[in-house]
């Protein structure tokens, strides 16, 4: 399912439900959506309705991001949420054919520790 909304009173902000995904962590409903400007971007993480997580990156024009903050929630700290959306950044990444740099330390020690992931590098 893809949306675009564009906010007339800034126009060069756009949010972007790239993908919806139904994962389930302790019988949680997970979605994540993919909010981009011209220069930066995001990836939200919420179950059952309330934000679990973010990460967000910085683009170097149309070919790479760098991924710099991943962030979760502290009820949802331990369930895997910051690697969903490493995993679902990385997805994304190998989509629109955009190679990664993972400056975030949790990003880089998770990219860095699983070969699946590696190929964005």
């Amino acid at each position: 399912m893809a949306l675009t909304i564009r906010n007339k009173n800034r126009p060069g902000l756009r949010f972007q439900t790239v993908k919806f995904r139904a994962t389930y962590h302790k019988h949680q409903v997970a979605m994540i959506t993919h909010n981009d400007t011209e220069t930066k971007g995001e990836f939200v993480l919420k179950r059952e309705g309330k934000q679990a997580g973010k990460m967000t990156y910085s683009k170097m024009g149309t070919s790479k991001i760098i991924i710099d903050h991943t962030e979760v929630e502290e009820p949802y700290k331990n369930t895997g949420a910051g690697r969903e959306l490493v995993e679902y950044g990385v997805e994304w990444a190998r989509k629109k054919d955009v190679k990664v740099l993972p400056l975030c330390p949790f990003a880089k020690n998770l990219i860095d520790r699983d070969p699946d992931l590696q190929d964005v590098l």
